[in-house]
C-alpha cells in the first residue's frame, strides 16, 4: 500500500492518496487546491475509484467539487457527519473562504465496516468526537485519523457538534490498537499509536487499557 499526501489550504490539511498494487486508488480528504491534489495523482499513476472522508469539516472537502468534474466516483461519508457536510459552504463563509459547495455523499460509512482497495481491506471505525460521524480507515500497519489524533495532541472539541465526552471515548478506542500501527493524521506530520501513548498528553493516561 502506498501513501502519498499534499498539504493544502489556510487549514494546511493533509489530502491523502492510497494506491493499492493494481494501481486502484482512493482520495481521503480532498480538502483544497484541487489542482495540487490531481498532479500528485496523475505523477502516481494511479486509478482514482472513490472519495472517502474522515468528516465533513470544510477544510477536508473543499476539493470534492472540481475532482468530481475530472472523476466521478463516488464519495464516502459516515451520515452523522451530514449535517455537517451540507453547512460547508456557510462554514467556509464565516471564515471569509470561497468554496464550491459539493453534492451531497453517494454512499454511507457504517462503524465496522470493510472497505477494499485492491486486495487490502480497509476496516471503519466510528470515532466521534471532534465531529459526530467521524471515522478513522484503519489497514495492516496504517491507521488514515483524520483530526482524531495528532502527533502530540488530539482534534478540538470546542467546535460545533463536537463532544469532549466522545472524544474521550474515541482515544481510549484508538489507545487499544497496535502501538505499531502509524498513524496519518488530518494535519502534521505522521506519528504511531506507540508514541502516542508514550508522549501525547491526551493518551499517556489511556496507557492501563493495553
Amino acid at each position: 500500500m502506498n501513501v502519498e499526501w499534499v498539504t493544502v489550504g489556510p487549514f494546511q490539511e493533509n489530502s491523502y492518496l492510497l494506491q493499492g498494487d493494481s494501481g486502484a486508488a482512493v482520495l481521503i480528504d480532498p480538502g483544497d487546491e484541487a489542482p495540487r491534489i490531481m498532479r500528485m495523482v496523475q505523477a502516481a499513476g494511479a486509478r482514482i475509484e472513490a472519495i472517502w472522508l474522515t468528516h465533513a469539516h470544510l477544510d477536508h472537502l473543499g476539493a470534492i467539487a472540481d475532482i468530481k468534474r475530472v472523476w466521478d466516483v463516488p464519495v464516502f461519508l459516515h451520515p452523522d457527519d451530514l449535517p455537517l457536510y451540507r453547512r460547508a459552504a456557510q462554514q467556509a463563509a464565516f471564515y471569509g473562504l470561497a468554496f464550491e459547495q459539493p453534492a451531497d455523499p453517494d454512499r454511507e460509512l457504517t462503524h465496522g465496516q470493510e472497505l477494499s482497495l485492491g486486495t487490502t481491506k480497509f476496516k471503519v471505525h466510528h470515532t466521534p468526537g471532534h465531529s459526530p460521524g467521524h471515522v478513522v480507515f484503519v489497514s495492516d500497519g496504517l491507521m488514515i485519523g483524520g483530526d482524531l489524533l495528532f502527533a502530540g495532541s488530539i482534534g478540538r472539541t470546542d467546535l460545533p457538534f463536537s463532544s469532549p465526552e466522545a472524544m474521550e471515548a474515541s482515544l481510549a478506542t484508538v489507545a487499544a490498537f497496535d502501538p505499531a500501527l502509524a498513524v496519518y493524521p488530518g494535519h502534521g506530520p505522521p506519528t504511531s499509536i506507540g508514541a502516542e501513548l508514550a508522549t501525547n498528553p491526551y493518551l499517556t493516561d489511556l496507557n492501563h487499557v493495553r
